[in-house]
């Protein structure tokens, strides 16, 4: 029966890993679509193959920190990563409806927070795992903005004796590039996340006798996210691509090596941070070169709304979903 259980929970996980890559899919492809250089087809197909090459690329530090590093594993149960799965699906689905482009991974650690603390209280709460991940939630942005800042003057600077037409010509084929490594980025952070979550089951039901990230596990969250993100999340690339500022290929490319940076930054030092925020700042970055009321500020400010709204809705969604659990006989 629990072998059962188990399964089933890795099943819902694989399933949040899908969604979260379609919710995401907005955050990599956005720009590419928005500058016209792939078509949304195309767009899908190249940013899932980069989200399932990131399997073999930045290891498993980020897993590590959301599977034992955040929650105290004595306050895990079966039913407390059930509950918190199920927190951070329901979040995502309503925020996609609504074409928000939050954080499905500040989804899931509030789910399972919030879960963990409807089963133990406060004392779940692992403080010091805590404090990277919400320093970066104000740091990802940010970065992102300022390197998209700097790396857009910078084509300034260098392409300025260019025509328009030839640097227009030359940055359509380098946003290949970087819309592949902000993919890399992308799926490495985020796949991350499920892996921890599973390696949490296993461990949990005693299949784990230390906590580590096995091989299958590595391979199945990246292929659960690289197939959400062929499926496309078209409400939230309408709001990235186009609702926050114009793009052009130099300001797509900026965006997209700014977010790469980051994440590739967050990842090699274990901390789950936002695709989203990080691609968020980096295109209003590029917005405020040309002027700040090319940003649409009042678009920008109802996603830093729903961005302050995550965690602590998810965690509720995952504590009433705990407490269901527990009234029916689950734990």
């Amino acid at each position: 029966m629990q072998l059962l259980v188990v399964f089933g929970i890795i099943a819902v996980a694989l399933s949040f890993d899908y969604i979260n890559g379609f919710h995401d899919a907005a955050n990599s492809i956005a720009t590419i679509v928005s500058t016209r250089v792939l078509s949304p087809g195309q767009a899908v197909i190249w940013a899932a193959f980069f989200n399932f090459v990131a399997a073999f690329t930045f290891g498993t530090a980020v897993a590590k920190t959301i599977g034992r590093g955040m929650i105290d594993l004595s306050a895990v149960t079966l039913g407390v990563i059930f509950a918190g799965l199920i927190g951070a699906i329901v979040w995502d689905l309503i925020t996609w409806y609504y074409g928000l482009p939050t954080s499905s991974s500040h989804a899931l650690i509030g789910g399972y927070a919030g879960a963990a603390v409807a089963n133990a209280g406060f004392t779940a709460i692992v403080l010091s795992g805590w404090t990277k991940t919400l320093i970066y939630i104000v740091l990802a942005p940010m970065i992102g903005l300022i390197l998209a800042l700097i790396i857009t003057v910078a084509i300034f600077w260098i392409f300025q004796r260019w025509t328009p037409t030839k640097v227009d010509r030359l940055f359509r084929r380098a946003q290949l590039v970087s819309a592949a490594a902000y993919s890399l980025g992308h799926g490495t952070n985020d796949a991350q996340k499920t892996m921890g979550i599973i390696a949490g089951v296993l461990f949990t039901a005693g299949y784990l006798k230390t906590f580590m990230i096995p091989t299958w596990v590595i391979l199945a969250a990246h292929s659960a996210i690289a197939l959400g993100t062929l499926s496309g999340g078209w409400r939230i690339i309408h709001t990235m691509g186009s609702k926050i500022t114009r793009l052009q290929p130099v300001g797509g490319f900026a965006a997209e090596t700014a977010g790469a940076i980051t994440l590739f930054i967050a990842s090699s030092i274990g901390v789950p941070v936002s695709t989203t925020h990080t691609i968020t700042g980096a295109i209003v970055g590029v917005g405020a070169t040309r002027r700040l009321s090319a940003v649409r500020w009042g678009i920008a400010g109802r996603i830093v709304w729903a961005w302050v709204l995550t965690i602590p809705m998810a965690a509720l969604i995952g504590a009433l979903t705990f407490g269901l659990v527990r009234l029916l006989g689950g734990h």
